[in-house]
């Protein structure tokens, strides 16, 4: 039985972008999706690893060769496309911390998103013993340095820890870094894992 969970947020607790978000996006900045998603998801390393808004757009608008009519637009938009909460996967959250299991949280995430979420979900995030951020620890995975960080925010070493990440990349590099580590699915998928 694993005592010590770690959950990725994006694609595990939180959901990721609605295609209506990410079509307000695009509008947005004005150019056509694939070209576009090619350079958001081209520079998103350096932002998820701490890198300042204005810089990370600025970075997009370089590689597509143009220029965006408001940056604050596009940021707004972003944020705003990021918040919103897997309820059920919640639900697991607080049933394991119910159940006395240590919860930690391994997340790429922007500094701008941070104290949105800890505003918003402060109440389930308060139930993780640690809440591990790419864009404060200025690496992200699959970096190896983020498990080990993150394990040693737990406080054991990292093949103490069961680790769920919705991304097949993070998981395989959660193995080599020494946890246990699995590709998510379901929230019923976790409660069998950790019965």
């Amino acid at each position: 039985m694993a005592d010590v969970i770690v959950f990725d947020l994006y694609g595990v607790i939180a959901r990721t972008q609605t295609d209506e978000a990410k079509k307000r996006i695009v509008d947005l900045a004005g150019v056509p999706g694939e070209r576009f998603w090619e350079a958001y998801w081209a520079c998103r390393p350096a932002y998820d690893a701490g890198q300042e808004s204005r810089a990370y757009w600025d970075a997009v608008a370089g590689r597509l060769g143009t220029r965006f009519r408001s940056v604050e637009a596009l940021i707004e938009a972003d944020l705003d496309s990021w918040c919103r909460v897997d309820d059920e996967m919640v639900g697991v959250v607080l049933d394991l911390a119910d159940r006395g299991r240590r919860l930690g949280l391994l997340s790429n995430i922007i500094e701008d998103l941070v104290p949105i979420w800890e505003d918003r979900h402060g109440d389930w995030l308060g139930r993780f013993a640690a809440l591990t951020y790419s864009c404060r620890i200025g690496v992200a995975k699959p970096d190896r340095r983020a498990y080990e960080i993150c394990a040693a925010r737990m406080g054991v070493p990292p093949e103490d820890v069961l680790f769920f990440d919705d991304n097949e990349t993070n998981v395989v590099a959660a193995k080599e870094a020494g946890m246990a580590a699995e590709l998510f699915t379901s929230a019923h998928q976790v409660r069998a894992l950790t019965a």
